[in-house]
């Protein structure tokens, strides 16, 4: 359904750091850079980007919104929440677990990036 998602970034640098260690953690290849100072990882599912905002202001994560990536299970949910909070994340949420709702048992684990923009692993797991 996605072709790519970008989100806001004040310190690039900082950002890409965070995001090459959290998708380091997912298996995924560090970022690069285009001459507009974005940066993308591109994976077999889609692109992910950062970019300064293009319109001078500061950016700031969304009030209600999360971008959640896909996590093969609880370790690598453990590993990326790990990686994002030992390079510039801060926790948000509950503590990573278990969660029970409509949707069957989820193992979830929430961080803020640099910017503000909030973040999620999920399992699904086995009903």
């Amino acid at each position: 359904m996605f072709s790519h998602i970008m989100v806001g970034a004040n310190d690039t640098a900082a950002s890409k750091a965070f995001y090459d260690a959290i998708f380091a953690a997912m298996g995924v290849a560090p970022g690069f850079a285009d001459d507009k100072g974005r940066v993308f990882w591109m994976t077999p599912a889609g692109i992910f980007a950062i970019t300064p905002p293009i319109d001078g202001q500061p950016a700031s994560g969304a009030n209600g919104g999360t971008i959640g990536f896909a996590a093969a299970n609880t370790d690598m949910a453990d590993a990326w929440h790990a990686a994002g909070l030992a390079n510039g994340g801060t926790a948000c949420e509950d503590a990573p677990g278990v969660r029970s709702g409509g949707m069957g048992p989820l193992y979830l684990a929430y961080l803020r990036d640099p910017a503000g923009n909030k973040l999620c692993a999920m399992h699904r797991m086995a009903a």
